[in-house]
């Protein structure tokens, strides 16, 4: 006896004329191709290249009461890192320092985090050939974050040093920031197992290099050094040695091995997510006495105090 097909059992499922995004995104305002849209509306497809194979770059800059903070330094090193990617955008610089100002106008915020990037795009049919790529250039503001929150800052962060090495400069330069973090992400998970709060990674040599998103200072005998290879030459960390020289400190870049960082008088850590952050303690041992020291608290004060000097920095004119 034959068994009797069900005609719906095969049948395929409906195709949606447009995608429903159940998300939620932070306030904020992206421009994509031309138009300045709200977050949630900021979409790239499956088939970019840069969600594909991590193929971009990218700057960030933030923005403090209102002010541009070092936007010339980030402008530079992005298009320094389209030109070593070979990707081109229809913008100059003061084209996409006019689009970085329009989204925080429009945004409305007085402290956020600014973000300009390129992806290498994709290709109309699908082409392993980078070169037919259209590169795609995108940028958003949304509110301020940091690597610390309020209390980390007060107290300090705990870190821990995984034994994880940053893909090295050899591989691909980390003058241009991209978004290889699979090494940093496995850091911090290791970081999160062991009860820390982020994490510092190992450069080729077995040195300190770098954390996600942040390099990083120790202070001994009055002296600060910073790990010189293989790491992201930061805009905050640069700040650092501007303001050293301002403040008669001396300051060097230089390897810093594992052991050296541990017994440092003081660590703390850059990022323009942040700006100048302590660290006081490492792998579960106090840095020192376990208190943010003088020269950190020192430059945390005058870092901030640059976010009101016309030298350093750039009105936003909201409507």
């Amino acid at each position: 006896m034959s068994k009797s097909i069900d005609p719906q059992a095969n049948r395929l499922p409906e195709l949606s004329a447009h995608h429903q995004d159940p998300h939620a995104y932070p306030d904020g305002v992206a421009f994509l191709d031309g138009q300045y849209l709200p977050m949630s509306q900021a979409k790239i497809s499956v088939l970019d290249w840069g969600f594909l194979h991590s193929d971009a770059t990218y700057d960030t800059v933030h923005v403090w009461d209102g002010r541009f903070f070092r936007l010339d330094l980030h402008l530079d090193r992005f298009f320094g890192g389209l030109e070593k990617l070979r990707m081109t955008i229809p913008f100059d610089r003061e084209g996409v320092a006019e689009i970085l100002h329009n989204c925080v106008a429009l945004s409305g915020h007085r402290a956020a985090y600014v973000e300009m990037l390129c992806t290498r795009g994709a290709s109309p049919t699908f082409s392993r050939d980078p070169r037919e790529a259209v590169n795609r250039f995108m940028a958003f503001a949304v509110p301020f974050g940091s690597v610390a929150n309020a209390e980390q800052l007060q107290r300090g962060l705990h870190v821990a040093i995984s034994d994880k090495v940053r893909i090295p400069p050899a591989s691909i330069d980390p003058a241009i920031k991209n978004y290889h973090w699979l090494d940093l992400v496995r850091g911090l998970y290791d970081a999160y197992d062991r009860g820390a709060e982020t994490a510092l990674v190992l450069d080729f040599n077995g040195n300190v290099a770098e954390g996600p998103g942040f390099n990083v200072f120790c202070v001994d005998d009055g002296k600060l050094s910073t790990p010189a290879v293989g790491v992201l030459p930061g805009i905050t960390r640069r700040t650092v040695f501007d303001l050293c020289a301002e403040a008669g400190l001396a300051v060097t870049a230089a390897d810093v091995s594992v052991a050296a960082l541990r017994q440092s008088d003081e660590v703390f850590i850059t990022s323009t997510a942040g700006g100048i952050m302590p660290v006081t303690m490492i792998d579960g041992v106090p840095v020192a006495d376990g208190k943010v020291g003088a020269i950190t608290k020192r430059l945390m004060a005058i870092y901030w105090q640059k976010h009101e000097d016309p030298a350093w920095s750039t009105p936003v004119h909201y409507p």
